[in-house]
């Protein structure tokens, strides 16, 4: 029962990081690149992002970081509890879960509304498209981005509670 609570412990931390990264790089390059390009090009290039990060790899970081979080949190209380893990696994489960909701609430429906815009090519004001979607994308994606921060340190802290 120990290795299965530290393999599903493992398996979170290391979701949990791949998710953090990925938002992490939409914040701090992706986002800043695009800031700089026409509003064309960050409309297209973002409904293709979109597209193409719908995939077997992006869902098993994204879903498994929240299902592989939870049975090692609900692993670790069943235990008991007492080496220290408990926490830090309540704390990253909840703050992955609430990134979870922000992603579903905000970015996602931004990015459903990008989507619907249309071929970039027949969109009449694309500057409006961009107006819309893409500042209040980045502040969600920020926020998450913490969020998942925030998730991935407190599981750092779970596993070395657990030794």
């Amino acid at each position: 029962m120990a290795a299965v609570r530290y393999a599903a412990l493992i398996a979170a931390t290391i979701t949990t990081g791949l998710v953090s990264g990925l938002f992490y790089g939409f914040s701090v390059g992706v986002m800043p690149g695009l800031r700089a390009s026409d509003d064309r090009t960050v409309v297209e290039a973002m409904q293709r992002i979109n597209v193409a990060i719908l995939n077997g790899w992006f869902l098993l970081g994204y879903v498994g970081a929240a299902v592989f979080t939870g049975l090692a949190l609900v692993l670790e209380a069943v235990s008991g509890g007492g080496g220290g893990a408990l926490v830090p696994l309540v704390g990253a489960f909840v703050a992955y879960v609430v990134a979870m909701g922000l992603t579903a609430r905000v970015n996602i429906p931004l990015n459903d509304a990008l989507a619907q815009a249309g071929p970039v090519e027949r969109i009449a004001d694309p500057a409006a498209v961009r107006r819309a979607f893409e500042g209040p994308w980045v502040r969600a994606n920020v926020v998450r981005t913490l969020l998942c921060a925030v998730a991935f340190g407190l599981l750092v802290w779970a596993l070395a509670a657990r030794g």
